[in-house]
């Protein structure tokens, strides 16, 4: 299994053409990919972009607490550092609303993405002629107790999202009761990191030759989720405040 980094030209806020920029960007897409593609750029795609006015804590608070589906003040994190929040299952600062290469922009997460997603998977198999490819939406978040970022994915398309090992054997033949693997995060991670943070200008990767992976055509996200009161970090997700949509 290898990752292939994607360079592409620059994606211009407040709107551009992903199938454009995928197209002009991707020749030799083969059966049996996986395409990891920058969260920022399918919010661009959609035009989900705000010109930044201030550039104010306060200012992009207010826009992210309107696009979470629930959020703690910033008041309660330690040197009031980032408005942690919810959104699409995902813990993630400022429901992923950024401004790093924006272009005076804060650019949103897409609306739907396992939608936009899906979109993507009937364009690039009817155009490289394929039967199983995978699409996962990739940005960064933080971890608990840990220094730096790591990639999370926020949405997917054409595959099932987990392996599961339960009732089947360690190697000394016991039974596995909980054991699942979650691909999609699993992948996230080191295609986000290969992607990099600054001014790489790579927001597209190929996963190309992993073998544990079963591709589908329907739409597995709901198999990928858990409810939040269900969670075994529920205890730590409880004081989150689901937010009051308009």
């Amino acid at each position: 299994m290898r990752f292939i980094s994607i360079k592409t030209r620059k994606f211009l806020p407040p709107r551009d053409d992903i199938y454009d920029l995928i197209d002009r960007s991707i020749k030799n897409l083969r059966d049996g990919d996986i395409l990891i593609v920058a969260s920022k750029i399918l919010g661009i795609h959609q035009g989900r972009c705000v010109p930044i006015k201030q550039g104010s804590n306060a200012e992009r608070d207010l826009l992210a607490r309107a696009e979470a589906d629930y959020y703690i003040p910033r008041g309660r994190v330690p040197n009031q550092m980032i408005l942690p929040t919810i959104k699409y299952h995902t813990l993630i600062a400022s429901a992923g609303i950024d401004k790093s290469n924006g272009a005076g922009y804060y650019v949103f997460w897409p609306k739907r993405p396992n939608r936009l997603l899906r979109d993507i998977w009937r364009h690039l198999t009817k155009k490289h002629k394929l039967k199983r490819l995978g699409l996962i939406a990739a940005d960064s978040h933080f971890l608990p107790l840990r220094v730096g970022s790591v990639g999370v994915a926020m949405a997917f398309y054409g595959f099932e999202p987990v392996i599961d090992y339960r009732g089947q054997p360690d190697i000394f033949g016991r039974k596995l009761e909980l054991t699942r693997v979650n691909i999609p995060d699993a992948l996230a991670a080191p295609a986000t990191l290969l992607m990099g943070e600054g001014s790489e200008q790579t927001p597209l990767m190929i996963a190309r030759g992993f073998k544990g992976i079963t591709f589908s055509s329907k739409d597995h996200y709901q198999n990928f989720l858990i409810k939040r009161e269900e969670d075994i970090y529920y205890p730590l997700l409880k004081p989150f405040r689901k937010t009051r949509k308009q």
